[in-house]
């Protein structure tokens, strides 16, 4: 092969991969962990493959455009966050209007996709998502430390999304997934703004007082890491799981409040990466235990 031919594909194969990483295929794999969940539990009668691989497609392009038209917006803040700075907008590989047409793109076709293949609840599901993620959490960050809790509303919503695509409503089974899921966006998230805050507050992102020696962040993972134990526990009682269910969501949910009250109690770099760890490995083992033990609600 010439080498300028092997340059040129070199070049493309690159400019794919920035591509690839504008959708954050890290964020996206728990997000459609989280919707599969949702579409199993709220699926009723025969098991239809084509019907959750539809929802998760077209849940898969809406996060990934929400996760590209993030970037564009943020590319000026990312450049001055050591952590961002070499994401391809910032880093030039990549102009922002190719970023803002992908992004759009993604959004729009995923949309479309979920309403004609799916139905119409669950594209404004997604849609709803992507609207109040950009419109009000993404500003909120250099606002207000409250930015947290707004930005795990539309964080908690996939479950929605895989429930609505399967039964064409919502009900209590339905919101208990939210619930669970918007409980421990707080580990995870206060985590990663406790390990980068300097960073943050580089860019001028609230995600966490840096006057108060990080109260505000010992008190929210106490709460949240307390509170998230009983609810990731109620599907026993509503009936949508079984004791198997309980057993093992339990020892799960006491040794992920265990890293998160150690966090509280000592704050360091090493116990917030270890709490970050622990969190992406609970939510898919919690999920995995559901979807195995599940029971059927009206």
């Amino acid at each position: 092969m010439p080498a300028n031919t092997t340059s040129n594909v070199s070049k493309a194969l690159a400019r794919l991969h920035d591509y690839w990483v504008l959708t954050k295929p890290e964020v996206n794999f728990l997000v459609l962990i989280a919707t599969a969940v949702g579409f199993d539990l709220g699926w009723q009668g025969p098991f239809r493959l084509a019907a959750l691989l539809n929802t998760l497609l077209g849940t898969l392009l809406v996060a990934s455009g929400t996760a590209t038209l993030n970037q564009y917006l943020e590319r000026s803040f990312d450049a001055q966050m050591r952590r961002t700075a070499q994401r391809p907008l910032p880093a030039g590989r990549l102009k922002s209007a190719e970023a803002l047409i992908a992004g759009l793109a993604l959004a729009v076709a995923g949309a479309v996709y979920l309403a004609l293949s799916v139905n119409l609840l669950a594209s404004l599901l997604a849609a709803g998502t992507l609207v109040s993620y950009l419109a009000i959490y993404t500003p909120l960050k250099r606002r207000t430390a409250w930015c947290m809790f707004v930005g795990a509303f539309p964080g908690a919503a996939p479950p929605l999304i895989g429930y609505a695509a399967a039964r064409g409503t919502l009900n209590l089974e339905a919101w208990l997934l939210f619930a669970m899921l918007f409980l421990w966006q707080f580990p995870h998230f206060l985590s990663i703004a406790w390990m980068y805050r300097e960073d943050y507050s580089r860019a001028g992102y609230h995600m966490l007082p840096l006057d108060d020696g990080g109260r505000s962040m010992a008190w929210q993972m106490i709460i949240s890491s307390l509170v998230l134990l009983p609810v990731s526990l109620a599907p026993t009682w509503l009936g949508a799981a079984g004791l198997p269910y309980l057993g093992g969501a339990l020892i799960i949910g006491l040794a992920f409040s265990g890293f998160g009250m150690r966090l509280a109690m000592t704050r360091s770099r090493t116990l917030a990466r270890q709490v970050l760890l622990a969190s992406i490995l609970y939510l898919p083992l919690l999920f995995g235990l559901l979807m195995l033990d599940k029971k059927t609600v009206a």
